[in-house]
């Protein structure tokens, strides 16, 4: 991963709404939520709700499936895990830590 890919994912989960939203979508698993009920549990307007929705998806952070009259946004957990990833690449010096980072950095 590039620094710049990292960044425009960091600035994506940089506000709030985004990172609530984005929260909700990764405990909801791989089918998602539909938008409707996004904005439902998150008390959210609908063009509010939207434009969150765009910057997360500019960022690669999730996607849409249209399904019916219902659009569904899930996390990109490959898109999370590759960021995580980047963040931690340099953890103990370079050296893995395995499971148990009591003693990383």
């Amino acid at each position: 991963m590039e620094n710049k890919d990292a960044v425009v994912r960091l600035a994506a989960l940089a506000q709030e709404t985004r990172l609530t939203v984005y929260r909700l979508l990764v405990t909801a698993g791989p089918e998602g939520l539909a938008v409707g009920r996004i904005g439902d549990a998150l008390g959210v307007a609908p063009a509010t709700l939207s434009f969150h929705l765009k910057e997360l998806a500019h960022a690669g952070l999730v996607s849409a499936r249209q399904d019916g009259r219902f659009i569904y946004y899930s996390a990109n957990y490959t898109a999370m895990n590759t960021l995580l990833a980047f963040l931690t690449d340099n953890c103990c010096g370079g050296v893995p830590c395995g499971v148990d980072t009591r003693h990383c950095c």
